[in-house]
């Protein structure tokens, strides 16, 4: 019997598919995967024995989009949400590099970049808020990064990743201030999963210790127990993947 949903946002991602691996064995968890690229019939997800998986596919993450996506949540069993994991977001592609030097820095690529790490997922929490506020207890984590962290800043570079992150992080502060007078079980976290071994990392590994290159089954049950032993202070946490507090 399904007690308890867990909401999974950008849900094609190799430590969100992590996450649902994980989280499909507890019989009492229900799993909505919101993404862009989902198949239906992915048998990662969802097979003809398994109805504890329902899927929202967007065509984007805009504004539009985010709000069917919410729409069509609403009409699913009124079982409550208790985590919602966020995932979504960029270092590069095609035309985006971090860059290493300042020259390097364009309007168009910073744009990209701060939308996607920073301003996508506030707008999730955003159109979530009256399902966040009406739930008994909700912990929502949000993948941040360490090099968000302005006072941990000592090797320069990587401008847009950085900022954005950094943008996300005070969102999410104030975003816990406010959910806090809503709302006192919501818990915000902000997550540094490490270097995982996914497409995102893969051009920047090549001066990762190995002992500093995780899978991502491993983040996904570090952060699953990290969730489980945070409690409901009603502030933001900045954590990374062993659980310890990382300085904003």
């Amino acid at each position: 019997m399904i007690t308890q949903q867990v909401l999974i946002i950008g849900a094609n991602s190799d430590i969100a598919k992590a996450l649902v691996l994980q989280l499909r064995e507890n019989k009492t968890i229900g799993l909505i995967l919101i993404s862009r690229d989902v198949n239906a019939d992915d048998l990662l997800y969802r097979n003809k024995k398994n109805n504890r998986v329902n899927i929202i596919s967007v065509n984007d993450y805009l504004s539009q989009s985010i709000e069917h996506a919410i729409e069509e949540l609403a009409t699913y069993d009124h079982v409550p949400i208790t985590r919602i994991f966020i995932c979504n977001g960029i270092l590069h592609n095609q035309s985006i590099q971090p860059e290493k030097r300042i020259e390097a820095l364009t309007v168009e690529s910073f744009s990209e970049v701060m939308i996607s790490n920073a301003l996508t997922p506030m707008l999730w929490i955003q159109h979530l808020m009256p399902t966040i506020t009406n739930n008994s207890s909700c912990k929502i984590i949000v993948f941040s990064a360490r090099v968000g962290s302005i006072s941990d800043n000592r090797l320069g570079g990587w401008y847009s990743y950085r900022a954005s992150k950094a943008a996300l992080n005070m969102m999410l502060k104030t975003a816990a201030i406010e959910i806090a007078r809503r709302n006192k079980n919501v818990k915000i976290i902000a997550f540094h999963p490490g270097t995982t071994d996914t497409p995102l990392s893969k051009p920047f590994q090549k001066n990762v210790p190995e002992n500093k290159l995780f899978t991502c089954e491993f983040v996904a049950k570090q952060l699953l127990t990290i969730v489980e032993n945070t409690s409901y202070d009603q502030r933001a946490s900045y954590l990374d993947w062993q659980g310890k507090s990382i300085n904003w």
